[in-house]
C-alpha cells in the first residue's frame, strides 16, 4: 500500500513538472515562418496570451527578420486588445521610432490616442454615472494630442474621421476639467485665478458648455475686483456665445474600424 502510494505521488509530482514546463512555450528550432504563422492564429482567435508570448520570442529573436515589423504591429494590437495600454503604447513609440516612414503608422497613432483615451476611463464609475470631469486629465490631454497628430499628419486616413469625433468628446472632457478648477477658486475666492482659468478655456475650448459656463464665472469674477468694464466684456462675450457659437456635441458614438 505504501508502495502504491508513493508511486501515486511520483506520478503527480511528475505531471506537474511536466504541466509548469509545457505552460512555457518551446520555440527552438522552428522557422520564423511557422512561428508567425501560428502566432497570427492565436491572435485572430483571440488567444491573446498565447499570440503574445509568440510575437515576445520572434520580436527578441529575429529583430530585423522579414515579419519584424508586422510582428511589432501586431504586438501593439494585442496589448491594446489585452488592456495593457502602457505597453501598448511603449510599443507604439518604439514602432514610430524604428519605422517613421512604415505605412501603417496611421494606424499606429490611432491606437496610441485609444490607448490613452482607454486609460482616462474608467468603466466602473461609467457604469454607475460617476461625474468624472475633476479626476486628473493627463491621459485625455495625450490622446487629445494623439488624434490632433494624427488628423493633421494624415488628413485622409481612415482612421482619421474617427479621431474627430473623439476629439469632440476629449475637448468637452478637457473644458469640464477646467470649469472645475474655475468653480473650486470660485468658491475661495482667488478671483484672479479664475479670470485666468476661464481665459485658457477661450482660448482651448470656445464652443463648448463648460466655457459658457466659465464666462458666467468670469464675469463675476470682474465684479468681485471691482472691474465692471471687464465684467460688462465678459457678459457680451456670454451673450454673443449665447447667440451665434454652435456647440460642440458630446457624441461618444465612436466609430470602432476594428
Amino acid at each position: 500500500m505504501k508502495l502504491y502510494l508513493k508511486y501515486l505521488l511520483a506520478v503527480s509530482i511528475t505531471g506537474l513538472l511536466f504541466s509548469c514546463t509545457s505552460s512555457k512555450p518551446n520555440f527552438e528550432n522552428v522557422p520564423e515562418k511557422e512561428l508567425f504563422t501560428k502566432a497570427d492564429q492565436e491572435l485572430q482567435k483571440g488567444n491573446l496570451r498565447s499570440s503574445i508570448a509568440i510575437l515576445e520570442e520572434m520580436d527578441k529573436s529575429y529583430p530585423f527578420g522579414p515579419y519584424s515589423q508586422q510582428v511589432q504591429l501586431n504586438l501593439i494590437y494585442a496589448y491594446y486588445k489585452s488592456n495593457d495600454y502602457p505597453l501598448a503604447i511603449a510599443s507604439i513609440d518604439r514602432f514610430i521610432k524604428l519605422n517613421p516612414t512604415n505605412s501603417n503608422i496611421d494606424w499606429v497613432l490611432y491606437l496610441r490616442g485609444l490607448s490613452n483615451m482607454a486609460q482616462d476611463d474608467n468603466q466602473i464609475q461609467g457604469w454607475f454615472n460617476v461625474n468624472r470631469s475633476d479626476r486628473d486629465y493627463a491621459y485625455a490631454t495625450a490622446a487629445f494630442k494623439d488624434f490632433n497628430y494624427l488628423i493633421a499628419s494624415y488628413p485622409n486616413s481612415p482612421y482619421s474621421y474617427d479621431a474627430e469625433k473623439r476629439l469632440v468628446f476629449l475637448k468637452n472632457r478637457l473644458a469640464n476639467y477646467q470649469l472645475k478648477i474655475a468653480q473650486y477658486y470660485t468658491e475661495r475666492g482667488a478671483y484672479v485665478a479664475v479670470v485666468n482659468r476661464v481665459a485658457r478655456m477661450l482660448e482651448n475650448y470656445p464652443d463648448t458648455n463648460a466655457t459658457r459656463h466659465g464666462l458666467d464665472l468670469m464675469k463675476n469674477a470682474y465684479l468681485q475686483l471691482g472691474l465692471f468694464e471687464e465684467a460688462s466684456k465678459a457678459e457680451q462675450l456670454l451673450q454673443a456665445n449665447i447667440s451665434e457659437t454652435p456647440l460642440v456635441n458630446e457624441d461618444k458614438d465612436f466609430l470602432w474600424i476594428f
